[in-house]
C-alpha cells in the first residue's frame, strides 16, 4: 500500500514538473524566427508572441457571436486580384517596410476607438470612414489620403470639382494616376469585421489597382489569439 502511494506521488510530482517545464518553453513565430523589430511612432518595437504558455486572449476578442448584420463572416477572397494574407506574409511586408521599402503601407482600417485598444506595430490608422463618402468622407479628405498616404498623383488639371464629380460618377480613375501607387496591406478586427473590406471595395471603385491591395482577413482577432503584442496608435 505504501509502495503504491509512493509511486502515485512520484508520478504526480513528475507530471507537475513536466507541466512546469512545458509552460516555460519559448513561443516562436516560426521555428527559425522569434521576433522582428519594426518602427512604430518613431520608436523601435519588437513584434513577438507572448511567452507565457498559459496566456489567453483578451475579452475584446473572446466573443464568438456578434450579431450579423453587420458583423457577418467575410469571404476568403474579397475581390478578384486582391491577395488574402496570413500573419507570416504581414510580418514579411512589415519587415520590408522596416528595411526601407517605401512602396508598402500597413493600414489599420478600424475606427479610432478600436485602434486605441492596440494595433499591429508599424501600422498606420486610416479609418474606413475617411474613404467612404456615405460615412462622411470629403473629397478634400479622400484626395489627401490618396496623395499623401498612398502616393497617388492627381492628374494635371483636375481640380476638386472635377474630382468630386469623378467620385460621384464612379470615374475616379480619370483623375487619379496610380502608376506609383503604394502596395496597401489592410486589416481590421478579423473575419467578422467589415471595416477593411469597406476600404478595399471603395478603393477598387476608385480605380486603385487590385494587385496593389493586400488583405489580412483574420486581422486583430487572430493576431491576439496567436499572442502577438500590439502597439498604441
Amino acid at each position: 500500500m505504501k509502495i503504491h502511494k509512493l509511486i502515485t506521488i512520484t508520478a504526480l510530482t513528475a507530471g507537475l514538473s513536466f507541466n512546469a517545464l512545458a509552460e516555460n518553453k519559448p513561443v516562436g513565430i516560426t521555428p527559425d524566427m522569434m521576433s522582428i523589430t519594426v518602427t512604430h511612432n518613431g520608436e523601435a518595437v519588437e513584434i513577438k508572441r507572448n511567452q507565457d504558455n498559459s496566456n489567453t486572449v483578451i475579452p475584446a476578442f473572446a466573443k464568438t457571436s456578434r450579431h450579423c448584420p453587420p458583423f457577418c463572416i467575410q469571404p476568403m477572397s474579397l475581390a478578384e486580384g486582391v491577395e488574402t494574407l496570413g500573419e507570416l506574409e504581414v510580418l514579411d511586408y512589415a519587415a520590408r517596410m522596416e528595411g526601407g521599402d517605401k512602396s508598402i503601407l500597413l493600414i489599420d482600417s478600424r475606427t479610432p476607438d478600436w485602434v486605441a485598444k492596440g494595433t499591429i506595430p508599424s501600422a498606420v490608422n486610416i479609418p474606413w470612414t475617411e474613404l467612404v463618402p456615405a460615412k462622411g468622407a470629403t473629397t478634400e479628405g479622400i484626395v489627401s489620403v490618396m496623395r499623401d498616404q498612398f502616393n497617388v498623383k492627381v492628374v494635371e488639371g483636375a481640380d476638386e470639382i472635377a474630382i468630386d464629380d469623378a467620385i460621384a460618377n464612379n470615374q475616379v480613375s480619370e483623375v487619379f494616376d496610380y502608376s506609383d501607387a503604394r502596395t496597401l496591406v489592410l486589416f481590421c478586427n478579423g473575419m467578422w469585421c467589415g471595416q477593411s473590406p469597406a476600404s478595399i471595395k471603395t478603393l477598387l471603385k476608385y480605380g486603385y489597382p487590385a494587385e496593389s491591395i493586400k488583405w489580412y482577413r483574420d486581422g486583430m482577432q487572430s493576431w491576439e489569439i496567436l499572442g502577438f503584442n500590439t502597439a498604441k496608435p
